[in-house]
């Protein structure tokens, strides 16, 4: 299967305690560049994050949305310090007996002693919020990836079509070629008539003429590049995987070929098809940078 570059996954995760969202969208890229917006509280799973959706994305640039919510009450908890309870009574009891004057301390007076009564932050549950959220991460890349398995097979289908036009201008040019050289030929020998008038025409001379320029104008090796490339990049797209680098570096070999075949294109047919070429091969490189 092919995929494009560009997605979208969203999942939402419920308790009791908490709602977990994930949402993920992507844009091309030449390598993976994971962009994660999320509470700070969940800066610890961070790594676990981005080792979970490196199983399943290779290439794009993607951004990740976290957004947490608590339903929790019960946040703070109070503590009591009955080491250092015990400590200021005894201080007290010291001072009743060094200066003589009655210990009237009570509950409430020691428990407004510093430090003696504390309000605490009741620490998060780690591992039930981690296994929330990498449920709703995996789920939301889930159907991320699903989404660009979709869009790529389009992005397949269109390629393969503009794969079958291309093939039709290099064919159209392969049959063309002979006919160019038969009118260079008649071109020549009617010229050649033109300033001899009625003296022989030097056979010899004529077919040097027709070689030399033959030579100039032959694309039979860039043909044959060309389909090579063609046929290439069908089976790669037809294989599937993670195939866009492959891809591009085919299609720039194909743009080579075709800027050789328009540079040595002496007739205006062939210029033309030689153009829609190149205006192809601009088309596939464009939808290959969607391609992972």
């Amino acid at each position: 299967m092919i995929r494009s570059m560009t997605g979208f996954g969203r999942c939402e995760k419920v308790t009791q305690e908490y709602k977990i969202s994930v949402e993920m969208k992507a844009v091309n890229h030449r390598y993976l560049d994971l962009s994660i917006k999320m509470p700070k509280k969940f800066n610890y799973f961070e790594a676990g994050i981005r080792n979970l959706l490196k199983k399943d994305i290779q290439r794009g640039k993607v951004d990740i949305f976290i957004n947490f919510e608590d339903y929790t009450e019960n946040k703070l908890c109070l503590k009591y310090n009955e080491a250092l309870a015990s400590e200021y009574m005894d201080c007290f009891k010291k001072m009743e007996e060094r200066f003589g004057i009655p210990n009237d301390i009570k509950v409430s007076s020691l428990a407004r002693m510093p430090e003696v009564l504390t309000m605490e932050e009741i620490s998060e549950d780690e591992e039930s919020i981690w296994k929330l959220l990498s449920q709703a991460t995996q789920e939301a890349a889930a159907q991320f990836v699903e989404s660009r398995i979709t869009e790529g097979e389009n992005l397949k289908k269109d390629l393969l079509g503009k794969l079958d036009y291309m093939l039709e201008q290099v064919h159209y040019i392969e049959e063309r070629s002979p006919g160019i050289l038969s009118e260079y030929r008649e071109k020549l020998e009617e010229k050649v008539k033109e300033l001899l008038g009625n003296a022989a025409l030097d056979e010899a001379r004529i077919v040097t003429e027709v070689t030399i320029f033959a030579d100039k104008i032959c694309v039979d090796e860039e043909i044959v590049r060309l389909r090579s490339h063609i046929a290439h990049m069908r089976s790669e797209l037809l294989a599937g995987g993670i195939v866009g680098r492959k891809l591009d570096f085919i299609a720039q070999e194909m743009n080579r070929e075709a800027n050789t075949i328009l540079s040595k294109a002496n007739d205006l047919e062939v210029s033309d098809k030689a153009i829609v070429l190149k205006t192809e091969i601009e088309k596939v490189r464009e939808q290959i940078q969607n391609i992972e």
